[in-house]
Order: structure tokens, then C-alpha cells, then sequence
């Protein structure tokens, strides 16, 4: 229950974020948070909707050896729902990535 009040507060606090001065929607940028599940694992968070598992493993992979990259997908319609989980081998490559692409729209840099 309270992953579940702390995903949902992010989730507003990046609409919130990506709203413009006329109340529209910006675009979405690849991602616009990043938040540690565990010591390797990372929560990615606004992703634009034509973001795949395979874009998303090439976005960290300059940190440093990924596990396993999964953009998270509607069951009805196959579409991303904007979020994704990064797995690194590594917690110095996690938090690395982490430090340096929260908030951003994709730096690069090595672990």
C-alpha cells in the first residue's frame, strides 16, 4: 500500500511537471525520473510512448552492464504506459545512472 501512495505521488509530480503554461501537455521527454527499487534495480519514469525495452537498454548501457531493461506495456493494447524497470549488474553502475539521468532527457556518461 505505501509503494503503491509513493508510486502514485511520483507519477503526479511528473504530469505535474510536464504540464506548460496553457495547460497542455508538453511533449514527453524519454524519461523524467529515475528512482532506486533496490541497490541495482531503478524505476525509469516518463517514458515517451515509443520507447522499447531494446531503446531503453541503450540508454543506460554507456553506465555500465545491464541485466535486463523492461519498458512496462498495456495487457489490452501492447502500448507502454510510460514507466519502465533498469537492472544493472552492479550498485556503483545503478546509482551512477541514477545521479546522472535523473530528471534529464538522457545524458551520457560511464560507470
Amino acid at each position: 500500500m505505501a509503494f503503491s501512495g509513493r508510486f502514485g505521488s511520483l507519477m503526479r509530480q511528473i504530469t505535474s511537471q510536464n504540464v506548460v503554461s496553457n495547460g497542455q501537455m508538453s511533449a514527453p521527454s524519454m524519461l523524467n525520473a529515475i528512482r532506486c527499487m533496490s541497490s541495482t534495480k531503478l524505476f525509469i519514469g516518463g517514458l515517451s510512448f515509443g520507447t522499447n525495452d531494446q531503446s531503453l537498454r541503450d540508454a543506460f548501457s554507456s553506465f555500465g552492464e545491464v541485466d535486463e531493461a523492461r519498458v512496462i506495456t498495456d495487457r489490452e493494447t501492447g502500448r507502454s504506459r510510460g514507466f519502465g524497470f533498469v537492472n544493472f549488474t552492479t550498485e556503483d553502475c545503478a546509482k551512477t545512472a541514477m545521479s546522472s539521468m535523473d530528471g534529464t532527457r538522457g545524458a551520457k556518461h560511464s560507470c
